[in-house]
């Protein structure tokens, strides 16, 4: 249960035995207090002996101040080490979401694995400084005043023990309903932060359909969901304090009147019975302690089996071997690959082969779903659950490094994605070996020298996802991004769509001089013609197949999809209607 994240509370474990002992050690004392001030009523107060409530007393004040010295020591020993853990097991988090492949995320989703790796840590966080400040104070707080109150006069200690059992009761009640139902809100906080994710980044097409009255109503939904199971585990744990409260009456109440009649029976004296009391008392404010942590480690261990279930995947996102590649083979090769993306009876691809060189352009067409994005994919392995072989410079991709495999890749993705940042750094992207001239150049072919006319140029602030840019000049920045990096294959994944024809007839050169110059592959995916006419390659596929491989002139002969396509944008760019 504790495998995936014992190992970050390690470095801390100096502080994981140094705070409970200064908490037991505080314990100590605070037991010791009710005997002192036993001793001080019937042997100072009672005698009326000054110097001795004197010496009492300031053995009780010294008492308290080595009690708070060992609390703040405590204190501070939980808080490192909670702090410490949960920053080190919400980066090893972030580190494995990021290993995972695209099709667990995809399983997964943003909203879920956000919550585990912000909600749920948080959940743990506070149980590891619990467990440094009250896991062991509250059980040796509760014996040892039970043991105490036991010496003290074994006949009225029965009480304390009722109340203990009767407590446990509770407890073991209030775990068993408490445990499903904190799964079940983690669950439904989940689905709500999916559907805030949804609305908030689709606000625009939402508001286009006038379909804001549809959004709200799945919001009201979702919440009013998360919110009765809120309610229903609200309701079951407000039960413990009056119960605990309800116990606690009781047996002071029995102690008070059984307590009377012993005194005057056997001869327990007024400062026994109060230090009894005081006992009984300390008791029951541990079992009020009791049943909170209680409520905290039942939504801890909620959110431990969720860490773990993140945890627990495999790096799907790491390579088997340390492949090199040979720059002498062919840049990508893919033999006979079929891919589904779940258990789907029709395959997304189905016994796809081809060849391209290095130097080469490789154009990829067909019509909408025809599985083009998802091929692509498949050579920088974010999928890899494919049959068939998928090479990259001589070796299967599953064999290479994730890293290194990458280093040699650049996909310019349909969604142009910017972060916030400057237009260098998003250029850039935390490659420290593109030099600023390497941006000037990607800018340049990229067609993107609207960056100067903006304040601070290539220092110039990037909103949130590009916000302050338009469609179009979001997918020249990711274009330079793609170039400046100088791969040995660059994918454009129909990253041309916002551009007119003009600046993509630019661009289009620009690449290409580029990969001559640099010996670079080049993949274009697009819905265009007139963007892969002179590629030295096109691939027709058309629901998942192959239709036909060659080039421009050889398909139009003998390829009937991809001369339907071509007919088609020919005659919508003379006027005339689609067929």
């Amino acid at each position: 249960m504790f495998r995936y994240v014992k190992g970050h509370l390690r470095p801390y474990i100096k502080q994981c035995i140094l705070g409970p002992i200064t908490k037991l050690l505080e314990a100590v004392l605070e037991l010791m207090m009710p005997i002192l001030m036993a001793m001080l009523i019937d042997n100072g107060v009672d005698t009326g002996d000054t110097a001795y409530i004197l010496k009492i007393g300031g053995l009780m004040a010294l008492t308290a101040l080595i009690g708070l010295m060992s609390a703040l020591v405590c204190q501070y020993s939980a808080s490192v080490a909670s702090q410490g853990f949960g920053t080190s097991l919400r980066s090893s988090m972030y580190k494995k979401i990021n290993s995972l492949s695209a099709r667990t995320l995809d399983t997964f989703g943003a909203a879920t694995l956000t919550n585990r790796l912000t909600n749920d840590i948080n959940q743990l966080q506070q149980g590891v400084a619990m467990l440094i400040r009250l896991v062991i104070r509250a059980p040796f707080i509760c014996i040892g005043s039970i043991v105490a109150a036991m010496i003290i006069d074994v006949k009225l200690s029965a009480v304390t023990l009722i109340a203990v059992v009767l407590f446990a009761i509770v407890l073991t009640v209030i775990i068993k309903l408490l445990g499903p139902i904190y799964m079940r809100i983690q669950k439904r906080l989940d689905n709500l932060g999916r559907i805030i994710n949804e609305n908030l980044s689709g606000v625009r097409v939402i508001r286009a359909f006038a379909k804001s009255g549809r959004e709200r109503g799945k919001f009201r939904k979702a919440n009013d969901g998360w919110t009765d199971e809120a309610e229903r585990a609200g309701r079951i744990a407000m039960l413990v304090n009056p119960a605990t409260m309800l116990i606690i009456n009781l047996s002071v109440t029995a102690i008070i009147w059984f307590g009377g009649i012993r005194v005057n029976v056997a001869g327990v004296t007024q400062g026994e019975l109060i230090a009894f009391i005081n006992y009984m008392t300390q008791v029951l404010n541990v079992l009020i302690v009791i049943s909170n942590l209680v409520q905290l480690y039942t939504k801890a261990y909620a959110s431990l089996n969720r860490v773990n279930e993140i945890m627990a995947l495999p790096d799907s996102d790491k390579g088997t071997l340390d492949a090199a590649p040979d720059f002498s083979a062919p840049a990508v090769e893919l033999e006979h690959v079929t891919f589904r993306y779940g258990d789907e009876e029709n395959p997304e691809l189905y016994d796809v082969s081809f060849t391209l060189n290095a130097g080469e352009t490789l154009g990829i067409i067909g019509g909408t779903g025809a599985g083009k994005s998802t091929l692509i994919n498949l050579i920088p392995a974010l999928y890899t659950s494919y049959t068939g072989s998928v090479r990259v410079f001589g070796s299967e991709v599953s064999e290479y490094d994730r890293t290194k495999l990458r280093e040699l890749i650049s996909v310019v993705p349909q969604q142009a994605q910017l972060f916030s940042g400057t237009v260098a750094q998003n250029i850039a992207l935390g490659d420290d070996n593109v030099k600023r001239e390497d941006i000037t150049q990607a800018i340049a072919d990229a067609s993107a020298d609207f960056v100067y006319s903006k304040d601070g140029g290539l220092d110039a602030e990037v909103e949130r996802e590009g916000r302050n840019y338009s469609g179009g000049q979001k997918q020249r920045l990711t274009i330079a991004r793609a170039i400046a990096r100088q791969p040995r294959i660059l994918i454009l994944d129909d990253s041309m769509s916002a551009l007119d024809y003009a600046t993509e007839l630019r661009i289009r050169r620009a690449i290409r001089r580029t990969a001559k110059e640099n010996n670079m592959s080049v993949i274009l995916v697009t819905q265009r013609i007139s963007t892969v006419t002179h590629a030295d390659k096109i691939l027709v596929l058309d629901d998942g197949r192959v239709m036909g491989i060659g080039r421009h002139e050889e398909l139009m002969e003998s390829c009937e999809a991809y001369r339907d396509i071509a007919l088609s944008q020919l005659s919508q760019q003379k006027g005339g209607a689609a067929v």
